[in-house]
């Protein structure tokens, strides 16, 4: 893959909130200028307050940005990288050598399904998305613990591998109502110091094949429980192309939220579903609110048929998201962004009905990354991290945490020698800090 291309993006809902008003330094601009976040809400709490709260200022001392030789001092005034000197009451906290690198930023996870902390479940043979809904429901009716409890101990490990951000799908059907979106909601409000979340109300079992379903969307769209609505494959699982889409798009056009729809229609069905998509973005003037997640009818495309998709992609800021499956259904990150077209990395599942695997660790994924696209130059392996940290911002409508003046100062610290290596040796996440806040200290969350 080619080496990330700088890019800037908006602020999330918990971003705008306890980080507006740092700024750039030295005539640089007060905030990155925002690419329209899909489906973005951004909380006003901040405008009700009549005092400024004081400046907070920490200075992490004897630190290497991406593996720097020399060692340097990362001064945070609140919230945000500076490079003006510190206020000699601020904070000083030693980096004692370790390599400072950005945080990450999970662009698809489904944390409302996950047994994360439960005991072991045995699974059983599935041989389709109708078999794994099933079972989803069958383990959910099963769980003990409430989805709040457990979206909150897998995000809560996330946060402690180093995840600055997420868009959390949880599943909407009569089976389950909103329960996972207010669990997911839940737990996104007690992770608010550490963890910008966006929620997708997100039709696991079908817009029409599920009746009830469409309604549920656009409750919860209307309500403002989620910052996003989804889809599903509304050819090979729903056999509804236009009902569907009609649909989801009317929703978010009606409630001005976003869209990011599962595609995993491989082929022809694939391809025609996403000409209706980029259709109706179109006519819906909805550029920059649609994300695809998946789309595994891209990889295999020629060349030339993969240039006149990803061109429209681009044009429309439609976004798409891959969790790096395999060498055959993993996107074709490099050919995409040459054209402009926005590409994040996620975990998916995680310990769920689907598989036994998954643990929210994004640099494992970036590690997976360069596993399944057969990478083995430094630079390659430093742009797996790059789209694990800064490809899912784009995603997002984030501003990257870049570990430059301005930047929002969210960063890991580890041990190692270099980018490339801490990508193949996955080191323990020593610090993990949000916002200038440590959230996370020898891979546990602080609290």
């Amino acid at each position: 893959m080619k080496p990330y291309p700088s890019s800037s993006g908006g602020l999330s809902r918990a971003q705008h909130d306890h980080r507006r008003g740092a700024g750039r330094h030295h005539g640089r601009a007060a905030h990155r200028r925002p690419r329209g976040g899909p489906g973005q809400r951004r909380c006003g709490h901040g405008r009700a307050r009549a005092r400024r709260r004081p400046s907070r200022a920490v200075v992490f001392r004897n630190v290497r940005p991406f593996g720097a030789k020399t060692p340097v001092d990362l001064t945070v005034v609140d919230g945000r990288i500076t490079d003006r000197r510190a206020p000699a009451d601020g904070e000083v906290i030693d980096g004692a050598g370790r390599i400072a690198l950005p945080s990450l930023v999970d662009a698809h996870i489904h944390p409302d399904k996950t047994t994360w902390g439960d005991p072991w479940v045995t699974r059983e043979p599935a041989s389709g998305i109708a078999d794994y809904v099933e079972q989803d429901v069958e383990l959910f009716r099963s769980r003990r613990r409430p989805v709040a409890e457990r979206a909150y101990g897998l995000m809560a490990h996330a946060v402690s591998r180093g995840t600055r951000a997420m868009r959390a799908h949880a599943d909407v059907a009569p089976a389950y109502d909103l329960a996972g979106v207010e669990g997911v909601g839940a737990a996104r409000k007690r992770l608010r110091h550490a963890l910008d979340v966006q929620i997708v109300a997100f039709p696991q079992h079908g817009v029409v094949r599920t009746p009830g379903t469409a309604e549920l969307l656009e409750e919860a769209a209307r309500t403002g429980a989620v910052d996003m609505i989804g889809g599903i494959d509304p050819i090979g699982f729903d056999e509804a192309l236009d009902e569907q889409l009609d649909l989801v798009f009317g929703i978010a056009d009606r409630h001005g939220v976003g869209l990011d729809i599962h595609l995993h229609d491989r082929g022809e069905k694939g391809l025609t579903e996403l000409r209706g998509i980029i259709d109706r973005t179109r006519a819906l003037s909805l550029r920059g609110k649609i994300t695809l997640s998946h789309v595994f009818c891209l990889p295999g495309l020629t060349d030339r048929e993969l240039g006149t998709v990803a061109a429209d992609l681009g044009d429309l800021g439609i976004s798409l998201t891959t969790v790096a499956p395999s060498a055959s259904l993993v996107l074709p990150i490099a050919r995409l962004r040459e054209h402009g077209v926005r590409v994040g990395l996620g975990s998916d599942g995680v310990r769920d009905a689907w598989s036994p695997f998954g643990n929210a660790d994004m640099l494992h994924r970036a590690h997976l990354l360069g596993w399944v696209t057969d990478v083995r130059l430094d630079e390659e392996l430093a742009d797996c991290y790059r789209v694990a940290a800064h490809g899912g911002a784009d995603v997002m409508g984030l501003a990257h945490a870049d570990l430059e003046p301005g930047s929002p100062a969210d960063f890991v610290l580890v041990r190692g020698e270099c980018l490339p290596q801490v990508v193949v040796d996955m080191p323990q996440r020593d610090m993990v800090v949000h916002g200038g806040r440590i959230v996370a200290r020898d891979g546990e969350p602080t609290g």
